[in-house]
C-alpha cells in the first residue's frame, strides 16, 4: 500500500499549482531547464527541517534519499546548481509563499473568541565575514552588521502575520509604514516605533496601540484619571494627555487630535514604565498587562534563532540570505499546520526534533506492516499446539 512520507505530510498545505503561479508571476523559472523553483523550495525546506548547516551536508542528506525524490517532484541535487539558484533567484517567490501560509495558518489555528492582540518588533541577524561584507558593510550600525527581520506576531496563536526584511540601519518606523492595519486590533510595540503620525494612522483606522513614551516626550495633562485601589501597587498614575507642540521638526506636523493616555507602571528596583495608548476605555492594569505580553515576540525570535537555521548560511549573497530566512519562516508555519492537522499536544520543538530523524519515513506503511505481522503471529499461535499440556 502506498502512503506519503513525513516530509510530504509537512509540505501538504503548499499547493504546487499556486506555487507555480507565484513562480510564473515573478519569472523565477525563466530560462530554467531542470532545477525549478519547486525543487529549490524542497531543498531549502529540507535544510531547515534536517538542521543541515552547510551546502555539502544538505546535498549528502537529500541525495541519500533518492528513492523518495519522484513522489516529492524533486531530483538529485547538484552543488553548483543549488548555489546558483540561491545567488541569482529573487526571494520574492518565497516571500509571497510566506504571506499565503501566514493567512492559511491564522485561519486554521485561531479561535473565534480570542481578542486581536498583535505584537510588533524587529530582530537583528548578524551576517558578516568573507563574501558577506561586500553587501552588508555599507549598511552596518554600531551594534549590527547584517539584516533586520521585522515581524508582527499574534499573541494567542504565536503565528507571524506580517514580515519584512531590511538593512540594520533602517529605522523600525520606516519598515512599519508598510504594515496593514486591521480595525479592532490592538498593536503592542516598544518605544523604537515612536512616530506620532503613524500612531494617528492606527487610530484613524479604528485600531488601538500600546507602546511607551520616550523620555523627552512633550505632553500636556488634560485629566487625571482615578486608579482603582486594587491596582495602586502596579499603576502609579493614569492621565489623559495631548501632544504639546504642533510641529515635531523637519517640517513634520504633530496630529493634535490624537487622544492619548499616559500610564505610569511600577517596576521593582527600576524606574517606572511610562506607557502610551489611544485606548481610553480599558483599565490601566489591563493596558499594562498587554504591554507585558510584548515579551512573547522576543521569545519567538529566540526560538527561531535557536531551533531553525538562520545563523549559518549556505550562501553568501543577499538573495541567498533572504531566501534562507524566509524558508525558516515557511518551515515554522508548516510545523504549526502539521501540529494542528494531526492534533498533536507536544511542543513545536519536540515535533521538529522528531521530524529531523523521520523525514522520509512512511508512517501508514510502517503501521500496516506492523499490523500484518501482529495478525500473522496470532494466527500461528492458534495453529500451533501448546508445547506443554
Amino acid at each position: 500500500m502506498f502512503s506519503i512520507s513525513r516530509i510530504q505530510q509537512l509540505i501538504k498545505p503548499i499547493s504546487r499549482g499556486r506555487f507555480k503561479r507565484l513562480a510564473e508571476q515573478h519569472q523565477a523559472d525563466r530560462y530554467v531547464k531542470r532545477f525549478d523553483s519547486w525543487q529549490h523550495l524542497l531543498a531549502m525546506l529540507y535544510a531547515q527541517c534536517s538542521g543541515a548547516g552547510s551546502l555539502r551536508q544538505l546535498l549528502a542528506g537529500f541525495n541519500a534519499q533518492h528513492a523518495q525524490h519522484y513522489h516529492l517532484g524533486a531530483a538529485r541535487l547538484q552543488r553548483s546548481t543549488l548555489a546558483d539558484a540561491n545567488a541569482r533567484r529573487s526571494p520574492e517567490v518565497f516571500a509571497d509563499l510566506v504571506r499565503s501560509l501566514m493567512a492559511q495558518t491564522q485561519r486554521s489555528v485561531r479561535q473565534p473568541c480570542q481578542a486581536l492582540l498583535y505584537l510588533l518588533d524587529s530582530s537583528s541577524i548578524s551576517v558578516q565575514g568573507p563574501g558577506f561584507d561586500a553587501w552588508t558593510a555599507c549598511t552596518r550600525t554600531r551594534n549590527t552588521q547584517g539584516m533586520k527581520l521585522h515581524l508582527l506576531l499574534d499573541r494567542h496563536t504565536h503565528t507571524p502575520l506580517w514580515q519584512a526584511l531590511s538593512a540594520p540601519n533602517v529605522n523600525d518606523c520606516t519598515a512599519a509604514l508598510a504594515l496593514p492595519i486591521e480595525a479592532g486590533a490592538t498593536y503592542v510595540f516598544d518605544k523604537g516605533y515612536c512616530d506620532y503620525q503613524w500612531w494617528a494612522r492606527i487610530h484613524a483606522q479604528q485600531a488601538w496601540f500600546v507602546t511607551r513614551f520616550k523620555r523627552n516626550a512633550a505632553v500636556t495633562v488634560q485629566q487625571q484619571l482615578p486608579v482603582p485601589e486594587q491596582d495602586r501597587a502596579l499603576i502609579l498614575s493614569d492621565q489623559r494627555v495631548s501632544l504639546r507642540y504642533h510641529h515635531a521638526g523637519g517640517r513634520r506636523r504633530n496630529p493634535q487630535q490624537l487622544p492619548l493616555r499616559r500610564i505610569e507602571v511600577a517596576r521593582a528596583h527600576d524606574t517606572p514604565l511610562v506607557l502610551a495608548t489611544n485606548d481610553l476605555c480599558s483599565p490601566a492594569a489591563e493596558i499594562a498587562r498587554m504591554y507585558r505580553q510584548r515579551w512573547q515576540v522576543e521569545l519567538y525570535f529566540k526560538w527561531i534563532k535557536q531551533h531553525l537555521n538562520i545563523k549559518r548560511f549556505i550562501g553568501r549573497s543577499e538573495n541567498a540570505v533572504k531566501t534562507q530566512i524566509l524558508t525558516a519562516l515557511i518551515a515554522y508555519l508548516l510545523l504549526q499546520l502539521y501540529a494542528k492537522t494531526h492534533a498533536l499536544k507536544c511542543s513545536l520543538w519536540e515535533l521538529l526534533a522528531e521530524l529531523r530523524v523521520t523525514l522520509f519515513q512512511r508512517p501508514a506503511t510502517e503501521a500496516s506492516a506492523y499490523e500484518r505481522r501482529r495478525r500473522f503471529r496470532q494466527q500461528m499461535q492458534k495453529l500451533q499446539p501448546p508445547l506443554f499440556t
